[in-house]
């Protein structure tokens, strides 16, 4: 378990989250990078398993991936609620500071 700790979360636009840590630093994400790391073993058994070559989507799955709400799980990680349907990954402090890229904080 981390000691750094979210301090904010911030859409910045259709496809960005930003969360400020306590360490000071800003990671910002894109909504697909946070669904395909998505740490369920639904999806981590996917990641494993040969992709077919013509996937059929849900129309839900084709449409642009928004993040529809986050809830916090105790005081260690969130719960992404996905535009696809997707909602049962917990998101460790830990894997969310492992994602993303670094950015300036805001003056």
């Amino acid at each position: 378990m981390t000691s750094i700790l979210p301090t904010k979360l911030q859409l910045l636009d259709e496809s960005h989250l930003l969360i400020g840590w306590s360490d000071g630093h800003n990671r910002r994400y894109t909504f697909g990078e946070l669904r395909r790391s998505c740490p369920c073993a639904t999806c981590r058994e996917k990641r494993k398993a040969p992709s077919p070559l013509l996937p059929v989507l849900k129309a839900e799955e084709a449409a642009p991936l928004k993040i529809l709400g986050m809830k916090p799980v105790g005081n260690y990680a969130y719960s992404i609620n996905f535009s696809d349907g997707h909602d049962t990954g917990i998101y460790s402090f830990t894997t969310l500071l492992e994602l993303g890229e670094v950015v300036a904080a805001e003056a």
